[in-house]
């Protein structure tokens, strides 16, 4: 059996902390700096108005124009979700978890610590995390999402569904619950469309016809109406190495940069680093006005150079949308041991041209095709500059 550990509206309630009472008003989580304006979570009084995850601002507020904006708090829903996670990790789980709010394990190999079947499983994981939080197990992934997000604490506590009763449960539910699979995102507008609207339906469909018209994403679709899922893939823990330095005020330009710099030292003087390279690090900051900001940086080597490290750092330092008090950096996943031996000796033309011609492929498909050129001597010595030389496109593939 697998159990869902759901918190609705997480991201709104970690961003709101004290503030909880605002969930009773018309509330919703202000898009993130720099990003697209488009509403994030919303309370159930704003719902009521017709407001709904992912609207533009402008039609939200046009629905409901006592609606209160959230600053978004990226980095402490990092934090405090981090803090369930190891909740239920301490009895024993191995936790999947892709988006804070939502995490799945697997009860089976719990069941002899508690009691011998999955309710002693679902009581120990609800005395770990406290209130709040609503619990379902079936199955399948999804079939325990599915009963999670229909269990009420307060009244029923959690909802198990039987493997025999699992395809019952899922028939009337509709199909909008794919939805919480991000490869199914656009796929119930078109079954509404076409007068499928609840999983039973859609189990129904002969799966040849779906694969035919939906290809791999309805043959999943068909999967999770039937009951069936992937298996689960639990996290590994992370390993905490993590750097924060206060900004004096309006830190700005070549502060912000030296700071910066002295974050990147920090962390690879860190001796959890254990001498490797660092493949992807996490940039946070928090802003003055409230509200915090984090950016995950994949290096395109893992490196375990500061110059190199910080020249690609500084891009996205820059872009700060707002004054911020604070700056940190967290690594996010370490790479080979950082010692790479320069060659003895130097590399051959054809090594030097397979480079080049890496890296001019590689500008073509980033920038497209005209991204990168190279000059031609046509006439030296001609008087008229333009006749000199002309520019045509660098294929990379003859050096």
């Amino acid at each position: 059996m697998v159990i869902c550990v759901l918190y609705p509206r997480f991201e709104l309630v970690a961003a709101l902390g004290d503030r909880g009472t605002l969930l009773a008003a018309p509330a919703a989580l202000a898009p993130e700096a720099g990003r697209e304006q488009l509403a994030g979570e919303v309370s159930a009084a704003a719902e009521a108005f017709g407001v709904v995850r992912g609207m533009r601002l402008g039609e939200a507020l046009s629905r409901c124009p006592e609606l209160r904006l959230v600053p978004p708090d990226p980095q402490g829903v990092r934090e405090l979700w981090g803090t369930i996670l190891d909740r239920l990790e301490a009895i024993g789980a191995a936790v999947e978890s892709d988006r804070a709010g939502v995490a799945f394990l697997d009860a089976d190999g719990l069941q002899g610590l508690y009691g011998g079947d999955v309710q002693g499983v679902l009581a120990a994981a609800r005395r770990a995390l406290g209130r709040g939080v609503r619990l379902g197990a079936a199955p399948s992934r999804f079939a325990a999402h599915a009963a999670a997000l229909r269990a009420r604490p307060r009244r029923t506590g959690a909802i198990v569904v039987d493997e025999r009763e699992v395809r019952r449960f899922l028939a009337p539910l509709p199909v909008a619950l794919l939805r919480s699979r991000p490869e199914l995102q656009s796929l119930p507008e078109i079954l509404d469309q076409l007068g499928v609207r609840t999983l039973g339906e859609l189990a129904g469909l002969p799966s040849r016809a779906v694969a035919e018209r939906f290809g791999h994403p309805g043959l999943l679709a068909l999967d999770l109406a039937g009951g069936r899922d992937t298996p689960l893939d639990p996290r590994r823990p992370p390993e905490p190495v993590m750097e924060k330095l206060e900004l004096p005020e309006a830190a700005s330009g070549q502060q912000l940069e030296r700071a910066l710099e002295l974050l990147v030292a920090r962390l690879l003087a860190r001796r959890e680093r254990r001498g490797r390279s660092l493949r992807a690090v996490a940039m946070s900051a928090r802003f003055v006005a409230g509200g915090t900001w984090r950016a995950t940086v994949t290096l395109r080597r893992p490196s375990a150079d500061a110059g190199g490290i910080n020249l690609v750092l500084k891009s996205r330092v820059t872009q700060l949308p707002a004054p911020a008090d604070s700056l940190a950096l967290e690594v996010e996943a370490f790479g080979p041991p950082g010692h790479v031996q320069e060659a003895l000796v130097e590399e051959r033309g054809e090594v030097r041209r397979a480079r080049l011609g890496e890296a001019v492929r590689q500008a073509r498909q980033a920038a497209g095709a005209e991204a990168a050129m190279r000059v031609l001597e046509m006439d030296p010595e001609s008087r008229i500059p333009e006749r000199r030389a002309v520019l045509s496109p660098f294929l990379g593939d003859d050096g």
